[in-house]
């Protein structure tokens, strides 16, 4: 099995290659569909080279531009406890109005009990099953390959676990762990490799103050530009980080600096 991070968005998109079959997990937000072309290119791929399209959950930086890679062929899976998700980002799309939105076609896709995800799996060429991992939303789900590679979306980083005892979060991590994993594939984290590089990433103290104040602004409704002179910050950060803050509202100030993957870099050079 070979794993390839496609970079094109701000969201970890992998396409998961076995001798058989291959699974593109997480697609990005909508506009980022000629990067998306680009970035397999890079690859020397093409669409048609990939067979099904999983999504983790149905928030808009991880279904955005999934039914354009589909019109090209790939099928769309959708496990049987999202269902009922699967347009919940075409009203933040059609309210925001800056890129181009293709919804999903409820008729194109395959639903898929979890129940039976082991077997359509392996008539895919992989050995592995689908498990519903809410805490994140209520519609996540994880990938869990027999080898040890596990792929949870915007499930809360494993370093962040004593953080959230007592809550579906920890349950859900309860039974991925079960699994013993190697290798843990995160939407907006780093790739972790339990036993290994299990400490919490380096912080910077004046990127979280800066984040810190940008989110108290938007929780006072302060316009975008405004926030922006007030904190001496980009626009364009400024823009990421209440993008993030907004469809990710359970979330503290590390988790928005993981997907916004700026940690380390001054705002003001962003």
């Amino acid at each position: 099995m070979k794993v390839v991070e496609l970079r094109y968005s701000n969201t970890n998109t992998w396409l998961i290659r076995s001798g058989e079959g291959s699974i593109l997990f997480d697609t990005g937000w909508a506009g980022t569909f000629q990067a998306f072309l680009a970035a397999m290119g890079e690859q020397k791929l093409a669409v048609q080279d990939i067979d099904l399209i999983l999504i983790s959950h149905f928030h808009p930086d991880h279904c955005g531009i999934a039914q354009e890679i589909a019109a090209l062929g790939p099928k769309i899976v959708v496990a049987d406890v999202q269902r009922d998700y699967i347009h919940f980002p075409d009203r933040i799309f059609a309210a925001e109005k800056k890129f181009r939105h293709v919804p999903i076609e409820d008729e194109g896709i395959v639903l898929l009990p979890l129940a039976e995800s082991r077997e359509f799996l392996k008539r895919h060429g992989f050995a592995g099953q689908l498990l519903h991992t809410p805490g994140h939303s209520d519609d996540s789900i994880s990938l869990c390959l027999d080898g040890g590679s596990i792929f949870v979306g915007d499930l809360n980083p494993l370093y962040e676990l004593e953080a959230h005892k007592g809550t579906q979060i920890e349950e859900s991590w309860k039974k991925l762990l079960a699994l013993k994993p190697h290798s843990i594939y995160y939407g907006h984290a780093a790739t972790a490799h339990p036993g290994k590089n299990t400490a919490v990433p380096e912080r910077d103290a004046d990127l979280d103050r800066l984040v810190e104040s940008i989110m108290r602004l938007i929780d006072k409704g302060s316009p975008l530009d405004r926030i922006a002179r007030k904190t001496g910050a980009e626009r364009a950060f400024v823009e990421n980080v209440a993008r993030m803050y907004l469809t990710h509202r359970d979330i503290g100030v590390q988790g928005i600096l993981d997907r916004i993957e700026l940690r380390g870099i001054h705002a003001k050079d962003a």
